[in-house]
């Protein structure tokens, strides 16, 4: 019986039910298409401390089967320096333990937390620059040295 249902495509019509169930339904749905352009099913793994959820879906490629999908505020506006270098380990089979399940993570006080890349964005600082500018500007002559037509 499974084998006449998988013939006819049954099973990924069942597969796409599930996926539009587990997004929470059409309109997420087609919000997540927006925002990452796929959808995937996977089971979520965790979250980490800015909102971030982790899946899992072994069921594709290796290298495909983790991703990260960004907290919504970040629309599309999201890039690869907002994933936390513990889950960073994760996501790219360094360790297939979890960070909340790893005991060998170090912890210590002095361990900066983690802040994303803000290179090209308004929030990068940009030092004063105490340098002159190889190239002068172009100044127009002024109305007095021009002669005037008798």
């Amino acid at each position: 019986m499974a084998n006449i249902l998988k013939f006819f495509g049954v099973d990924r019509v069942m597969l796409l039910y599930e996926t539009v169930k587990q997004y929470g339904g059409v309109k997420a749905c087609l919000y997540k298409m927006y925002i990452t352009d796929s959808l995937k099913p996977g089971k979520l793994m965790g979250t980490d401390e800015f909102g971030n959820t982790y899946y899992e879906n072994p069921s594709y490629f290796f290298g495909r089967d983790r991703w990260v999908v960004y907290v919504p505020h970040f629309a599309l506006e999201y890039d690869a320096s907002q994933v936390p270098a513990e889950w960073y380990g994760w996501l790219h089979h360094k360790t297939d333990l979890l960070p909340h399940c790893d005991p060998s993570r170090p912890k210590y006080k002095w361990m900066a937390q983690h802040i994303e890349n803000l290179s090209g964005t308004p929030g990068q600082y940009v030092p004063y620059s105490t340098t002159r500018p190889k190239i002068q500007a172009w100044v127009p002559p002024s109305n007095k040295n021009i002669l005037k037509c008798p």
